[in-house]
This record gives structure tokens, sequence and C-alpha cells, in this order.
């Protein structure tokens, strides 16, 4: 039976945890959340100002939800994909894109600088079709556009009829040793950081905040707000997320022989390119990691650990990966786990600032957080500087998605939403309830 912890997380080479906040404590910057965006956070606050004291806590674990349970892609797109981009935001895309390969160089150079071992490798994406309706979205004739002979060269699955490789705007990680490698970093260059320890009060207080947690009081000139999916103490983000679970599969390790017969490059992540997508990369240790495909909302926005061991979910993942790599008949899988992340209507990260500019935050990523958390994290300090900037001059930045509506009409929308979603990759056709959410700027994404 395989085990439901986390690959990334199942390793002796995961660190202690950190004792908890106790006491009080005086800061410039207090970081609340210990996934991505507040680790980079805290690092990017001590590299742009040395000697700014930094404190970051933790509810529970660095790493233990989404940062540490997702496939590993760092990807440059900070809109999640072009289309997503190009749809919202026609005029800036250009210097979008342009962003987002510079922020994934400099995670790049943040990896070597630091000298963190988190198996960071650049091969790119490879994006298949596997229904004749999606090649011509892989825009057939264009460079980097595979067909059906050649993405079999590269990778080689049965299921495949063209591709698209793009080189250079993805990085495959160990998504847990880099979090725990930017968390040593943090700390290297001077930043606090506590685990095990729940904040329960955030109030502005004069020229600052004053933040409250099981064990602690902590007075802050500024806050980051970087909890991802989980409730915080801001009442305007209540509707502005949706708590989505993504499921994974990791096989046993192949064997040499086993690699060579589908040709894969370990360094290249693969996506399909249906609404209810899979993602799929081979792990550090040669393992194929296999998730995507299900995205499950539970009614009332429900975070409950009950809901990661869905058996249901599973059996499909482990079809779909006998369709497409018959070859590995009778591989095991070893690992299988479920994450949370947070979703929002135009599925990629949105800002904000409170307390009178003391407090900012950023969430919604829709699982494309790794690599634009970063970024994310510059944008959240800019916005605490308080001076207008190259990243919080952009409309994507200055502008917040629509909410999603309370219950019941939550969950009937997105379960709609799966279902025409599910249609669409099954026709090719468009329904005119997906139509109605593209003129209104809404939507849902697996």
């Amino acid at each position: 039976m395989p085990t439901t912890l986390p690959l990334w997380l199942d390793t002796s080479l995961r660190p202690a945890a950190r004792p908890p906040l106790a006491g009080e404590h005086e800061v410039d910057l207090l970081v609340v959340g210990g996934g991505f965006t507040g680790l980079w956070t805290a690092l990017r606050a001590v590299e742009r100002n040395p000697g700014t004291r930094v404190l970051l806590v933790e509810a529970d674990r660095i790493a233990e939800h989404a940062t540490g349970r997702n496939g590993g892609f760092c990807e440059a797109s900070l809109t999640h994909g072009e289309s997503n981009g190009r749809t919202r935001w026609p005029d800036e895309y250009d210097a979008l894109h342009e962003l987002g390969l510079r922020n994934l160089d400099a995670i790049e150079e943040t990896v070597a600088r630091y000298g963190i071992d988190c198996g960071f490798v650049r091969g790119g994406s490879l994006a298949v079709a596997t229904r004749p309706h999606e090649v011509e979205h892989l825009e057939p004739g264009t460079p980097g556009f595979l067909d059906e002979a050649a993405v079999r060269a590269l990778v080689d699955s049965p299921t495949y009829l063209a591709g698209r490789h793009t080189p250079d705007e993805c990085a495959l990680v160990d998504p847990a040793r880099l979090a725990w490698g930017l968390a040593g970093a943090a700390e290297r260059q001077g930043a606090v950081l506590a685990e095990g320890t729940r904040l329960l009060a955030l109030e502005r207080s004069g020229r600052g905040v004053v933040a409250t947690t099981e064990g602690a009081t902590v007075r802050a000139r500024h806050v980051v707000l970087a909890t991802n999916v989980f409730p915080g103490p801001l009442r305007r983000l209540r509707y502005a997320t949706v708590p989505v679970y993504d499921y994974v599969l990791a096989t046993e390790p192949l064997t040499e022989e086993q690699l060579a017969e589908i040709r894969w490059d370990p360094a290249v992540g693969i996506s399909d390119s249906g609404n209810q997508f899979h993602y799929y990369r081979v792990t550090p240790d040669r393992r194929i990691l296999w998730g995507g495909y299900d995205a499950i909302y539970h009614y009332g926005r429900s975070i409950d650990p009950a809901h990661e061991d869905r058996a249901a979910t599973y059996d499909v993942l482990e079809r779909n990966f006998a369709a497409t790599f018959p070859q590995l008949a009778g591989i095991r899988f070893t690992h299988r786990w479920a994450g949370v992340i947070d979703t929002c209507t135009r599925f990629c990260a949105f800002f904000g600032t409170a307390h009178r500019g003391r407090t900012a935050y950023a969430a919604g990523f829709t699982g494309l957080g790794v690599g634009a958390s970063r970024f994310a994290a510059d944008v959240l300090l800019d916005l605490l500087d308080g001076r207008p900037t190259e990243r919080t001059r952009l409309r994507m930045v200055r502008r917040r998605p629509l909410p999603f509506p309370p219950e019941p009409l939550a969950w009937v929308g997105i379960n709609l939403t799966r279902w025409a979603l599910a249609r669409e990759d099954r026709t090719g056709r468009r329904h005119p309830w997906l139509r109605l959410l593209d003129r209104l700027g809404l939507g849902f994404d697996s």
C-alpha cells in the first residue's frame, strides 16, 4: 500500500522543527506563513536591506502544505500561462513575460549562490496533445511545435499526437529541499524563523501592527501575510479564494533501462493540454511523479486532512498513467498524497494592502506558486515601501480578481464548471457556461 506521506517530505533530510515563538518581540517585518511566499519574502527583505529585523512565523512546519506537496515545476510564467495572461492583460503581457523570465533567472542564481541542494534542472517544459482537437492549440508550424513522430522521439507515449517544447521557461526542483534551503539562507542573513506558531489576531497600533500568537506578542512596523489557502485575519479575503485539493502519485525508482525505453530527459517536465490536465516529471531519484487531472472542491470551503486520501482520484490517476506509458506496466506506486491550493477567479496571484499600508498580502497562485512566489515577495516588499516600481505599476498587481460567491452558489458554480471543462476536453467544444464565465472574467482551472 503506498504511503500517504508526500514524497518530498519522506526523507531523513527534513530539518528538525524550530521552536514556537514565546514572549514579546519587536521587529521591522513580521512574515506570517512558512511556504514559498513567506520564505522568499523573509530572504528578499534581508537581501534588499541588510540588518532588517525579520521574523517569520509558521503555524505548522516549514513546507508542510502546498510548498512541500506540489510537483516541483518552477515556471517562469507569472500569469498561469500565456493564454490566461494575454486574455487578461494584453497590453502588458510582454512585460509580464520578461519579468517572469528574469524572476526564474534570479531563482537559479539564488540556488547557486547559497548552495541549495534541491535538484534544480532547467530543461524546460513539454506540452502534449492527446486528443485531435488539442493539436491546433499547440500552433502547428511555429517554432517549438513537434508533430507526432517528433514528440514521440522526445518522450515515447502512444497517446501523444503532437507537442510543444519550451526549452527555457521551466525548471524542476525538489520543492521541500528548496524551501528548507531558503529558510536556512534567510536565517544566515539574520532572519528569525519560528514553527508551531499560529497567528490569532492582527491589529493596527500606532505606526505599526500588533500580532498575537498562541504564546507571543509581536510589534511590527510592517507585516506580510503569506498564508496561502488558509484563513487569515483579513475579512476582505474571505471570498477571494477557494481551497481545491490536487492529487499526486509517485512510482518506485525507474531502472536505467525503463527510463531509456521511454526516451525521457529527466530535465524536461511534461503536461498534457486538456482543461483537466496531468503534470508529470522524473524526480532526482528517477521516479515518475504523476499528478493533477482531478481538482476537488469540498462544500463550505472545507479544508480537512480527511480529504487527502481520495481513492477514486488515485484510481483515475493510475489508469491514466497506464494508458500514457503502457511500456511501464507493472511498475509500483510507492507514494500518493494530496495538497490544498488557493484558487482565485483569475488563476494567478493577486496582491493588496491593509492597515493603511502597513500590511501586505498575496494569494491565489492556483498551483503555480513555486516560481511566482519570489516575484510576489518583491511585489509585497515594494508595496510596503510605498514607492511605485516596475512591478507595482502593473495592472496585474494593482487590480484584484472578482470574488467567489458564498455557498451554495460556490459549490454549484464550481462543480458545473468542472463538468463543462471535462465536456470540452471530450468534445473540443466550448460550453455556453464557460463562454459566459469567459465574458465575466471568471472561471476555475485544474
